[in-house]
C-alpha cells in the first residue's frame, strides 16, 4: 500500500530539480490549533474562573483541594484509559467500571477477610481481572456478539455478583494500614496515585501511537473489513483490547483499595459515567474525531474541576450528575459531527486529486504519450487521517 503526503504539505515548485523536491508543511490555521487544543484551553479557563471566584477562590485554591482533585480522579483516569484502548479498534467495553469494583472487592477480600499478604491480593485482583477480560473477549471476538449489548450485560452481572458476595456491606476490617498510607503519600508535592495515572497513561499511548499493534487497531477501527482483507488479524486484535482493558480496570481498582482503605460493592460501578464522558471530551481535542490518551485524561480533570469548582460555589448535589450527563451528551455530539466532516473533507480532497489527475489523462507527457492516471490511482495513493 503506498502513500503519499497529507492534504496540509506542498511539494516544491516544478523548477526545481527531478528527484530533489523540498517538502514544506504548511503552518496549521489558527481554527486548526483551536480545535486541537480546545479541551486544554477550557481547562485552563475553567480553573482561572474558579481560582478568581469570590465564592470559591479560597477553598478551591488550597492545597488540600489540589491534591484531593489529583489523587481521587486518577482512579477514574485508569478505567478511562480502560475504555479508550477497545474504542479505537471501534468497540466498546462497559464492563470496565465494574472490573474496577470486581478487583477492588477481590483484594480487599483476600488481604482484609482472608488475611492474606497485601502482594498475594494484588496477584488474585490481577487474576480476577484477567478472566474477566477474557470472559469479555470470548463473548466480542469470539462470538462476535455487540461489544456495547455484551459488556452492558457484564457490568450488571459483576455488579450482582458483587452484591451477593458482600451482602452489600463495605470491607474494611483487616486490611493493613500501610496498604492505605501509600495512598496518600506524596512525590514532589503531588499524590503518588497521579504519578501512577501518568506512568499508565504514558505507557498506554506508547502502546497505541508508536508501534504496529497500535496502529493495526487504528485500521480496524478505520475500516474492519478492509484491515481483515490486508491481512490484519482482527479477532485476535480485539479480543487483546479486552484483555488489556481489563488489565487497566484492574490497576483501577487495586488503586481503589488502597484509596478507601477497604471495598464497597458499588463504588467501582459509580465511574462509568464520569469516564465516558472524559473519553468522548476526550475526543474532540489533541487527536480531534479519534479516541486518544491525552485528550481522555484532559477530560477527566476538566470533569472533576467543574463539578468541584460549582461545589464550593453552593451547587446543590444533584449538579454533578446533571454536569456528568450534558457533558457526555456534548461530548459525543461534538466528537460525531467532527468525524464526519474529517471523512467529508477527506472525501473531496480525494474527488478532486482524482478530477486532477483525469483531466490530466489526455495533455501530452514529456516522452509525447498521455498519462494514464486514474481515479482508482489516486485512490490507491490517499491514506485516510
Amino acid at each position: 500500500m503506498t502513500s503519499t503526503l497529507p492534504a496540509d504539505t506542498a511539494v516544491a515548485s516544478a523548477t526545481e530539480k527531478p528527484g530533489h523536491a523540498v517538502l514544506r508543511r504548511r503552518p496549521p490555521s489558527i481554527t486548526t490549533a483551536l480545535e486541537h487544543a480546545g479541551l486544554p484551553l477550557f481547562l485552563g479557563l475553567l480553573i482561572l474562573f474558579f481560582a478568581l471566584n469570590e465564592a470559591s477562590s479560597t477553598a478551591f485554591r488550597s492545597s488540600a483541594n489540589v491534591n484531593n482533585i489529583f489523587a481521587n480522579q486518577s482512579v477514574t483516569g485508569l478505567i478511562a484509559l480502560a475504555m479508550v484502548v477497545p474504542l479505537v479498534c471501534g468497540y466498546f467495553d462497559l464492563s470496565v467500571a465494574a472490573i474496577a469494583g470486581l478487583t477492588n472487592v477481590t483484594a480487599a477480600a483476600v488481604i482484609g477477610t482472608h488475611g492474606q499478604p497485601i502482594y498475594i491480593g494484588i496477584l488474585a485482583a490481577f487474576a480476577v481481572g484477567t478472566a474477566a477480560g477474557l470472559i469479555n473477549a470470548l463473548l466480542v471476538a469470539g462470538l462476535r456478539l455487540n461489544g456495547f449489548i455484551a459488556t452492558l450485560g457484564t457490568y450488571t452481572l459483576i455488579g450482582g455478583l458483587l452484591q451477593w458476595y458482600t451482602k452489600g456491606q463495605t470491607i474494611t476490617n483487616g486490611i493493613p494500614r500501610e496498604l492505605s498510607d501509600w495512598g496518600t503519600q506524596a512525590l514532589l508535592g503531588i499524590p503518588v496515585p497521579f504519578w501512577l495515572l501518568m506512568a499508565v497513561s504514558i505507557v498506554t499511548w506508547y502502546l497505541l501511537m508508536q508501534t504496529p499493534f497500535g496502529r493495526r487497531l487504528e485500521a480496524i477501527g478505520s475500516n474492519e473489513s478492509a484491515a481483515r482483507l490486508v491481512g490484519i488479524r482482527v479477532d485476535r486484535a480485539v479480543a487483546l483490547t479486552f484483555v488489556i482493558s481489563a488489565l487497566l480496570a484492574t490497576v483501577a481498582g487495586v488503586l481503589l483499595t488502597i484509596r478507601s482503605g477497604g471495598a464497597n460493592p458499588t463504588s467501582g460501578t459509580a465511574y462509568l459515567f464520569p469516564a465516558l464522558a472524559a473519553v468522548f471530551l476526550g475526543a474532540t481535542a489533541i487527536r480531534p474525531g479519534r479516541y486518544n490518551v491525552w485528550g481522555t485524561i484532559f477530560g477527566v480533570f476538566l470533569v472533576a474541576v467543574a463539578v468541584n469548582g460549582f461545589t464550593f460555589m453552593g451547587a446543590q448535589a444533584w449538579v454533578t450528575p446533571v454536569f456528568n450527563g450534558s457533558a457526555l451528551v456534548l461530548a459525543v455530539a461534538v466528537s460525531t459531527l467532527m468525524g464526519r466532516a474529517r471523512d467529508n473533507t477527506a472525501r473531496r480532497k480525494l474527488r478532486d486529486r482524482s478530477t486532477r489527475r483525469t483531466g490530466a489523462a489526455g495533455e501530452p507527457g514529456p516522452g509525447g504519450g498521455g498519462s494514464t492516471a486514474t481515479t482508482d490511482d489516486a485512490a490507491r495513493t490517499t491514506i485516510s487521517g
